[in-house]
């Protein structure tokens, strides 16, 4: 097909772009004046970094930060998640956190499971470079811990 894009490379300029935005205008950076759940976490070897502070309501997500800095998949993802956590409640934050992983490990998700997803599907490309999976689950492995601790108290 001369002079034309493909299906596929319209998909990946699409998810290349939901990516670079979500790191040049990143969503729900506001520090929280009392959170319930306050979490930092980092990867040592590139230097990404990540703050989350959730706010609960029982065990409903009423209000989410996340900060942070690093590499636009670190902080892309992070943003992402910022995105899909309000008014969640915690067993569907961490079904997020499970789905993230599974599609970084390159299981088959279903398109339901897609769905849930929503645009965080956009970092799926990024299964391709195994080094840059830490990065793209960093805030995802931060949330499912303090989201554990949480749950354990």
């Amino acid at each position: 097909m001369m002079g034309g894009t493909s299906g596929l490379e319209q998909l990946d300029e699409l998810y290349e772009s939901i990516i670079l935005d979500h790191y040049r205008n990143p969503r729900h950076t506001e520090l929280l004046e009392n959170p319930d759940i306050d979490v930092e976490a980092n990867n040592p070897f590139c230097g990404d970094e990540v703050h989350i502070q959730l706010a609960l309501d029982g065990s409903n997500v009423k209000n989410v930060s996340v900060s942070g800095q690093g590499c636009a998949i670190s902080q892309s993802s992070a943003s992402l998640l910022a995105e899909m956590l309000e008014d969640k409640r915690a067993d569907e934050a961490l079904e997020l956190v499970t789905l993230v992983r599974r599609m970084m490990r390159g299981e088959e998700l279903s398109e339901a499971e897609m769905d849930t997803l929503g645009d965080i599907v956009a970092l799926e490309g990024v299964k391709r470079f195994p080094v840059r999976i830490k990065c793209a689950l960093l805030s995802w492995t931060a949330l499912e811990d303090a989201l554990s601790e949480e749950k354990a108290d």
